[in-house]
């Protein structure tokens, strides 16, 4: 077997280059400097080392930044074979490992989706630098969070700190507001926008109770120390619900105390979320106080009119839905909500519309809508749908109440009690002694009979609009 081909022990030789910069000197001679490629035939690069505990000592510490390495100058089908001298003529293999440990293919670094449980990759001593998962989610972007004034000092904080991480006044950036409001949303655009602009920092979002999680987690397995310094390496770091840190114990609070401290005295950039003001936390310490409020305070208030048809426009061309701008201007006049029910509440709108093939109008989304959302409830009465259909067919009030049954007032108090029953809660007989003195049966025939021509006539359908938009619009 020849052990000097130049092609493969040259790409080795750039692996150590590599692998230098990311451990100290004394780690890359330990265990490093001894192994000597063997082979590699394009698909398995063998690799001779000293002993099993090499064999041992790399897998469970070093693939993780050894593996992407070798998988760009090797190739990324690329499988890593161990052999080890003296044993090649045993014939009992070693217990724990055999005299070539094939780890086909390289074992794999499992990205952390769950940050309870994020691995700490700083416990190996002498490592600079590891790439972690910023826990960010992509669709929060600065490209899907509307702007209005209700958050433009956030985003534009957040942008000012997304060029310069670390070098501006907003250090740390504490986000408030209700829930609903996009704290989230904007926390995380920010980490997104980072990344772009600064691939080389680390960026990481966890949650509070996530990262209290994993300070309890170290306590028990003795690691705070690797826990604190883990934290400590962030370049940039998120921290969703703040105030979920009030009433824990001292050891945490000090924990966390001491990652704050460090990072912002290292010039790192510290981002914190929070349904409440600073001066309404209760039960952290105030040193701890004291510094989310060395930077800037940024609150995210209810969308206005303005904001909330843009939100609408915007979640409508994503669901790939064409709503009407009557429609759009009804949730943004009626809908009391935050954005996510905003949201959720045209998601709705859309898959009902969808799935039971109707028309998008206002008569569905109010509808359909009053099961998800709140509504700035408007009182409609009897009184006020009978003079809007007397008025928009021009038929006088006398002749409405009289006993006269010509086709159009006929149709007329059909029409009247149709909107009734949909825009008021009187009960049909209310309804029936309000039009004309008819009875609970009459008013589910004018019912019928109105939503059939609505089906089957579109001049009909559209009158009947018309009119619904002035009932609706008192």
């Amino acid at each position: 077997m020849v052990i000097n081909n130049p092609t493969y022990s040259d790409m080795w030789q750039n692996c150590l280059s590599r692998i230098r910069e990311k451990t100290s000197q004394e780690e890359f001679i330990k265990w490093f400097k001894p192994i000597v490629p063997v082979n590699f035939d394009g698909t398995t690069l063998q690799l001779r080392v000293p002993n099993e505990a090499y064999v041992y000592h790399i897998e469970k510490h070093y693939i993780p930044f050894l593996r992407p390495i070798i998988y760009q100058t090797f190739g990324q089908k690329t499988k890593l074979r161990y052999s080890i001298p003296n044993h090649e003529h045993h014939t009992q293999q070693p217990a724990a490992y055999p005299q070539e440990a094939n780890t086909t293919p390289i074992s794999k670094y499992v990205e952390q989706t769950d940050t309870a449980n994020i691995k700490n990759p700083f416990v190996i001593p002498g490592i600079k630098r590891i790439v972690i998962d910023s826990q960010l989610n992509p669709n929060y972007t600065f490209d899907t969070f509307i702007e209005g004034d209700c958050n433009r000092l956030a985003r534009s904080a957040g942008m000012s700190i997304a060029v310069n991480p670390g070098s501006t006044a907003y250090n740390p950036l504490y986000v408030f507001g209700d829930s609903g409001l996009g704290k989230t949303h904007v926390a995380q655009a920010i980490g997104m926008e980072i990344k772009q602009r600064h691939p080389n920092l680390q960026v990481l979002y966890v949650s509070m109770n996530k990262f209290q999680a994993q300070y309890t987690s170290a306590v028990l397995n003795k690691e705070v120390n690797d826990f604190i310094h883990f934290y400590q390496m962030i370049d940039v770091l998120i921290i969703d619900d703040i105030q979920e840190l009030s009433g824990n114990k001292e050891s945490t609070q000090n924990a966390f105390f001491n990652i704050f401290n460090h990072l912002q005295l290292s010039g790192k950039q510290l981002i914190l979320t929070s349904d409440k003001r600073p001066v309404e936390l209760k039960d952290i310490n105030d040193r701890l106080l004291t510094r989310f409020r060395w930077g800037l305070a940024a609150e995210l208030l209810p969308p206005d009119f303005d904001t909330k048809v843009k939100i609408i426009k915007h979640k409508a061309a994503r669901l790939n839905a064409d709503i009407p701008d009557e429609v759009i201007h009804f949730f943004a006049e009626n809908i009391n909500a935050n954005i996510r029910e905003i949201e959720g509440a045209l998601s709705s709108l859309v898959a009902n519309a969808t799935f039971l093939g109707r028309k998008i109008t206002i008569t569905l989304a109010k509808e359909i809508l009053k099961v998800y959302v709140k509504f700035n409830q408007k009182e409609i009465t009897i009184e006020h749908i009978r003079n809007i259909v007397c008025d928009h067919l021009k038929i006088d009030q006398a002749v409405f109440d009289s006993t006269k049954r010509t086709r159009e007032v006929a149709q007329a108090r059909q029409i009247a009690m149709y909107l009734c029953k949909q825009h008021t809660k009187a009960p049909l007989t209310t309804i029936g002694a309000a039009i004309g003195g008819k009875n609970h049966a009459t008013v589910l025939h004018a019912c019928k009979t109105v939503s059939n021509l609505i089906e089957t006539d579109k001049a009909f359908n559209q009158m009947i609009e018309e009119i619904e938009r002035k009932v609706l619009a008192k």
